[in-house]
């Protein structure tokens, strides 16, 4: 049985990852009005218990998962680690008695309780004392209802208020003001202030690998140098090539060594990565994470649709999807800086191209589009199975990349 899966991060105030909301179906068909809401839940835990599991889906995190009214009486939240989720209660569920007393439960054995999409009601009073979290939606809620919930919440300042479906940075600040803690929502992957940008030293170093990596006959000898010339990226060089994801047992003593154990391919994943670290610092590292899954998933979906294709250009047009919103500067003008193809720059500036509409399906197993994304697999005749399957290894891909990286 496939086993679906799409993860949305939840941000603090410092935009530093706090958690994902996990988002799954156990077939893409499950998302049409017949569901059953119970089955999938069942489902979902299921597939955590034997497929992915938690640890691979969330980096450590904690995870956000949501429970209809059916399964937190049958009291399934009880079947996952109280340290690694979050028990949200959907916006469908009724409250009453039965329901306050799993709540009650649930808290004394020491779970996290969430709100999803609140809409104040009296009744809801009576389980504040046991909630940590209530979810707001931007998309649904009005000035006056914000208002509201904020002035409720402060006579339980033991919850914290979650914005979520936070699409821009003015909504972000907006958050910030009335109080909200964490942050769900696309807001990061969009430019704060677009301006103009020159590249460091230290970057033009990496534009510089790049360019060489990704040519048709890359030069070992210009690669090395290239290294050689800045401390730090030798430093991460040979840290990158030693890592545990490789299993190597033969040392690196030197740059042209590890130029040659990581082979042209890796290479160029690498000097990316690099690419995609230096340009976004100051910026969520979940930015850089959601990169390398856009640059896996193209990479992978020409290989196994489009052999014939270049895949290392696929790679970078997912990377480089997001450079805009690293930087906060303008897209085009950023890409043309970069010593890319034509039809590169085009597919990352005007989304045209098959490169780019395999980066508009990425993009809709972020949102966990399921109904488009069963369509738009069918208009790009691509089986969506092998696309959902290639989207869950490039979100363990990316992460794996990521501590590599930085260890």
């Amino acid at each position: 049985m496939n086993f679906y899966v799409a993860r949305q991060p939840i941000l603090t105030k410092s935009k530093e990852l706090y958690a994902y909301e996990l988002l799954f179906r156990d077939s893409l068909d499950n998302v049409f009005p017949n569901i059953n809401d119970n089955e999938a839940t069942a489902k979902l835990i299921e597939g955590l218990e034997f497929n992915l599991g938690l640890s691979n889906l969330t980096e450590g995190s904690l995870a956000f998962i949501n429970f209809t009214h059916e399964s937190l009486l049958k009291r399934y939240p009880l079947l996952l680690p109280k340290e690694h989720i979050v028990v949200e209660i959907l916006e469908t569920v009724k409250p009453g008695k039965k329901l306050l007393g799993v709540c009650i439960e649930l808290k004394e054995k020491g779970y996290t309780i969430a709100l999803d999409d609140y809409e104040h009601k009296p009744v809801w009073l009576h389980f504040f004392p046991y909630v940590d979290i209530i979810k707001i939606d931007y998309s649904l809620t009005s000035p006056l209802q914000f208002e509201q919930i904020v002035m409720i919440v402060k006579d339980f300042p033991h919850i914290k208020l979650l914005a979520e479906k936070i699409e821009t940075y003015k909504e972000y600040q907006h958050a910030l003001e009335i109080g909200c803690e964490y942050f769900q929502g696309y807001f990061f992957s969009k430019p704060e202030m677009v301006k103009t940008v020159a590249f460091t030293p230290s970057q033009l170093s990496v534009v510089n690998l790049m360019s060489e990596s990704n040519k048709s006959s890359p030069d070992v000898s210009i690669i090395t140098s290239i290294f050689e010339g800045d401390a730090n990226l030798s430093y991460k060089l040979l840290r990158y090539a030693q890592s545990p994801i490789f299993k190597r047992s033969i040392m690196i003593e030197n740059i042209k060594q590890a130029v040659l154990a990581l082979g042209m391919q890796e290479l160029q994943r690498f000097t990316s990565l690099l690419f995609s670290a230096q340009f976004s610092q100051e910026k969520p590292r979940e930015l850089t994470v959601m990169a390398l899954v856009r640059a896996r998933f193209c990479e992978l979906m020409v290989l196994k649709n489009s052999p014939q294709n270049s895949q290392s250009s696929a790679f970078l047009m997912g990377l480089l999807s997001l450079l805009d919103a690293m930087v906060d500067g303008d897209l085009q003008e950023l890409v043309n800086k970069l010593p890319l193809s034509t039809e590169l720059k085009d597919a990352i500036v005007y989304r045209t191209g098959t490169y780019a509409e395999l980066l508009k399906l990425c993009e809709l197993y972020e949102k966990a589009a399921w109904q488009s994304i069963k369509q738009y697999c069918l208009e790009l005749q691509v089986d969506y199975d092998t696309s959902a399957d290639i989207y869950e290894e490039s979100l363990i891909w990316s992460s794996k990349r990521m501590d590599a990286l930085h260890s």
